[in-house]
């Protein structure tokens, strides 16, 4: 009975798969010969059988001969945009059967040429630089095939960086093709007339009493007297949408008041909720399953400051972070933030309880860069390879991170590179002296076939005269796990003591390689490498390895991503498993 049922299961669904892309065959076929390519796709787009000429099955005769003498008129035009003006088309409608094929033959002849080519800028701008290059630039040279759609293309793309460059009435005075169609020749001619350029007037911010006008107008990424652009209205208007303050940002140049070409600017802002409460749950094999509940506080003392409170429960990790920001007046990236940290954490190599302090002064040095300097002082109780000790630390610091992904929770290319410098020592009250200093980066290369490279590196090394034991494992380095080097479980690789217990290294080194294949809209799988261990001298590094296949899926918050991995190069290999969500960097 089992394997009656098991059979017919499988019958259906081999008559699900088989059966699903089959349809009903067309009354009308339309066949296209003679041409291929980008030809053929656009004749085909033309010819699409007008609704009605089908009815309940059944070909109106008359409205499919109507069509046919159409077809000819029709494609001959479809077949112009490509340079062919002479083409040779001949319709036929033929019954097979019931049906009706449609024959268009297609001989395009001999393509049009320019012989001519003469772009020129007249106006204000006539000396832009950037309008030059770009004309020195332009697709369409003498000799070439007439193609109306890389002259649509150049010709909206000259405009648009007039107007990027402040000259908003920019337009063409003279814009013509003339076609000799007896000697499949044409001439092109452009003259682009800037007109003046336009600057920043005045700009109005309205819809959010309660916070300081200092505060909002950090949002802006001009200034009054600026070249008018409207790239930077598009950056203003995501930095308020992004600040979540603002669940309405609405911004409008208001060209018809401009003075003088000076254009003002006028932003409308809803605010959103100032207090929010938001709790998840969540599963990692490096934390456990996890519950974390997040406050935040928009507006504090109605100045735009912000107080935040993230409480956080896992199986080997728990804490809660206060932290208080003050914004700059600088930009939206510029602040002072001051945080409080108390978490205990428990791993197979040691157990940790940190309370730490911290005050941060960021600042941004240009797009996607962010500079910090920083001081923590730190207290830290903990137990490693069966040692009780306890660290008292004040730890100043700088560090530069450069962000430049597309896509902040799905990127699809770009880079990401960051590096950390920070020390103490006796005199400053610490318990123990040194210097670390990390460096990390990732990068990502889209590839053809939807597929992706995926590259990632880390690399950190302790200068110290201090042994060993009296570095905290908050300080230590450790290597396994979901970030590291998968196929070993977190924090499970390093130096080891006499008795074999992984106590931490003072050096590390990190590397992977992923290439990734896009699946639908939504998914991805990936093949991976990684490889990596911390150590205590550079001269005694053994790598650990690991390798295997990933599962993602992608959400408007993050991905998940499941990972099935096995360490490479020793005996016995287990299989691990490892789950994150979102994208780490």
């Amino acid at each position: 009975m089992k394997k009656t049922i098991h059979a017919a299961l499988v019958f259906l669904i081999f008559w699900h798969i088989l059966a699903a892309p089959l349809q009903a065959a067309e009354p009308v076929e339309v066949v296209i010969v003679g041409i291929d390519g980008d030809l053929l796709k656009n004749v085909r787009d033309t010819l699409v059988l007008p609704v009605g000429l089908i009815q309940d099955g059944s070909v109106d005769q008359l409205w499919l001969g109507r069509f046919a003498k159409q077809a000819e008129e029709k494609t001959g035009s479809a077949l112009e945009p490509f340079g062919y003006y002479h083409s040779v088309v001949s319709v036929t409608v033929e019954p097979v059967g019931e049906r009706y094929r449609l024959l268009v033959a297609v001989s395009p002849g001999e393509p049009v040429r320019l012989t001519d080519v003469t772009v020129t800028l007249v106006g204000a701008g006539s000396g832009e630089e950037r309008l030059h290059k770009m004309i020195e630039k332009f697709p369409l040279k003498k000799g070439d095939l007439l193609l109306h759609q890389k002259y649509e293309v150049a010709k909206t793309s000259l405009t648009s960086l007039a107007h990027d460059l402040g000259y908003l009435d920019a337009k063409y005075s003279r814009h013509e093709i003339r076609v000799a169609r007896s000697a499949k020749t044409a001439t092109m001619e452009l003259a682009l007339d800037t007109g003046e350029k336009y600057y920043f007037g005045a700009t109005s911010i309205q819809g959010a009493p309660d916070y300081p006008d200092s505060f909002l107008r950090r949002h802006l990424t001009y200034k009054t007297g600026d070249i008018f652009s409207y790239p930077k209205l598009g950056e203003t208007q995501l930095n308020f949408t992004n600040s979540e303050r603002f669940k309405e940002v609405i911004v409008i140049p208001e060209k018809q008041d401009s003075e003088a070409f000076k254009v003002p600017v006028a932003v409308q802002l809803k605010p959103g909720p100032r207090f929010s409460l938001r709790p998840g749950i969540g599963y990692g094999t490096d934390t456990g399953a996890r519950f974390t509940v997040r406050y935040r506080d928009l507006n504090m003392l109605h100045l735009g400051h912000e107080l935040y409170s993230n409480l956080y429960v896992a199986e080997r990790l728990q804490g809660v972070v206060t932290g208080y920001i003050i914004p700059s007046s600088v930009d939206v990236r510029s602040s002072t933030t001051l945080q409080l940290n108390m978490q205990q954490q428990e791993t197979i190599t040691y157990s940790s309880k940190i309370l730490a302090l911290e005050a941060d002064r960021n600042r941004s040095l240009g797009a996607g860069k962010l500079g910090t300097i920083y001081v923590k002082a730190q207290y830290e109780d903990y137990t490693i390879a069966g040692q009780n000790s306890t660290s008292r630390l004040l730890l100043p610091g700088i560090r530069f991170s450069d962000d430049r992904f597309d896509n902040p929770v799905r990127p699809h290319q770009g880079f990401r590179y960051a590096l950390d410098l920070h020390g103490t020592h006796q005199l400053l009250g610490s318990d123990t002296a040194l210097v670390q200093i990390l460096a990390e980066g990732n990068h990502i290369q889209p590839l053809p076939w939807r597929l992706s490279l995926h590259s990632r590196a880390k690399a950190g090394t302790t200068l110290l005269n201090d042994p060993l034991s009296d570095i905290p494992p908050s300080l230590r380095f450790f290597t396994g796990g979901d970030q590291s080097v998968r196929g070993y479980s977190f924090q499970s690789l390093g130096p080891r003591n006499t008795a074999g217990q992984v106590v931490g290294g003072k050096q590390l080194l990190l590397g992977s390689v992923e290439l990734e294949r896009a699946l639908f809209k939504e998914w991805g799988v990936s093949v991976f490498y990684d490889a990596g261990n911390s150590f205590n001298s550079f001269s005694a590094v053994s790598m650990a390895q690991g390798a295997g296949v990933g599962l993602h899926y992608f959400t408007s918050v993050g991905a998940l991503n499941l990972s099935l991995a096995r360490p490479l190069g020793v005996d016995n290999p287990s299989l691990h498993i490892h789950f994150t969500v979102g994208f780490e960097l």
